[in-house]
């Protein structure tokens, strides 16, 4: 037996809760993206996907992929610095430069790619990087690759986030980089304050806005638009993966950062371009967003729905502000059982456990998209609370 293999062959964390029977990962979906899908035989409401606008099943989307599919084919072959750039590649970075209200924007294929690219380049030996605690792992795994000094402060708490920019040179480059949305808590970002942080301290401001994007601010603009702070956000990130029904990334910002990252960025141009079929499903998804109010009204009115029920029930939901809702559990063991009994009562949530979370916060994440309807949120509310109380997790 080799080195790695003896290294690893007593890891069997996984295999315990497999052998419980409460193992909550890769479970097959054998069905299209909706807000119910089968899975193996079994129907399950879907309450664990992030695709907030309901567009991953939309025939729209499904018929522009499939026209791109016939037209360039099922791959790029290439980097975008090189043979893989497509005149749809160049058509979103236009639009969504457009949309995001910036002078630019580069396309990658994955929203992980796009900050652990852009921080690995943007701030170097010199520079400072500051994090909240529970920015995406994405942001921790792009700091890290940064030759800058890495920082943090507790979870939007704005006088520690003072007290670490108070102790750092005036005329250094200093990057503040937070979620818009937290992915697992489903609060905000205290942007206006960070932003005014900003100006006190000269710094500049990333916003990841993979959660915030389709969901918050005019026609889904994200949180920076939101809270009316886009010029006041230097960067912007966001993903495809998410309200914009398709797999990739981009990061906005203005002409002269991004050509920087376009020349230089090692995720953008050493990465295989994004396929065709992904590309034009983003597109529509952004036209479709854009002409189709209604569609973020209806996730606001159901998201609505389901906080002030889960906080009639005597749910402990945290603070969110957002088609995010976190059920604390507070107990490892417990957060497993739960999923798995959501899941034998037809409702597919996720667990969320350490290292996504703190040990004693653990919870299972409750998430809405446009198309669901009041009633099927009534049926997982009402399957969740029955488990919950025989849990003893509520009363």
């Amino acid at each position: 037996m080799g080195q790695l293999q003896e290294r690893y062959k007593n890891y069997r964390e996984p295999q315990k809760y497999m052998e419980a029977g409460v193992y909550p990962y890769f479970r097959a979906i054998t069905s299209k993206q909706g807000t119910e899908v089968e899975m193996t035989g079994h129907k399950v409401l879907m309450f664990g996907s992030n695709a907030y606008t309901g567009l991953t099943g939309d025939k729209r989307v499904i018929d522009a992929a499939k026209r791109a599919l016939d037209k360039y084919g099922s791959g790029c072959a290439g980097s975008r610095f090189l043979n893989g750039t497509l005149d749809i590649h160049v058509q979103l970075e236009k639009e969504l430069a457009e949309f995001m209200h910036k002078d630019d924007t580069l396309c990658f294929s994955t929203g992980f790619s796009v900050n652990q690219g852009v921080l690995a380049q943007v701030v170097g030996k010199g520079d400072y990087i500051i994090c909240d605690d529970r920015d995406h792992a994405s942001i921790v795994d792009g700091r890290r690759l940064s030759f800058a000094r890495q920082l943090h402060y507790k979870h939007n708490d704005m006088e520690d986030l003072e007290r670490v920019l108070k102790a750092l040179p005036h005329d250094a480059i200093k990057l503040i980089v937070v979620d818009g949305v937290f992915s697992m808590e489903g609060d905000l970002a205290k942007l206006p304050e960070i932003v005014a942080l900003k100006r006190k301290y000269n710094c500049s401001v990333m916003v990841d806005e993979a959660h915030g994007l389709g969901v918050f601010g005019k026609q889904g603009r994200g949180v920076c638009d939101h809270f009316g702070l886009t010029d006041e956000v230097d960067l912007i990130m966001g993903t495809f993966s998410k309200s914009l029904a398709s797999i990739g990334g981009f990061i906005a910002g203005d002409k002269d950062t991004i050509n920087f990252l376009r020349h230089t960025c090692r995720t953008y141009i050493f990465s295989a371009s994004n396929t065709p079929a992904a590309t034009a499903a983003a597109l529509e998804a952004l036209h479709i967003i854009q002409n189709e109010p209604e569609l973020i009204e209806h996730l606001w009115e159901v998201t609505r729905y389901a906080l002030d029920r889960f906080r009639e029930e005597g749910f402990e939901i945290g603070e969110t502000e957002s088609p995010i809702i976190p059920l604390y559990v507070h107990d490892v063991e417990k957060t497993f059982l739960v999923t798995k009994l959501a899941f034998d009562a037809g409702v597919f949530i996720n667990p969320v456990i350490p290292p996504a979370c703190a040990p004693q916060d653990t919870l299972v994440r409750f998430a809405l998209m446009a198309n669901h309807t009041k009633e099927e949120v009534e049926r997982g509310v009402q399957a969740l609370k029955k488990i919950f109380v025989e849990q003893g997790i509520i009363k």
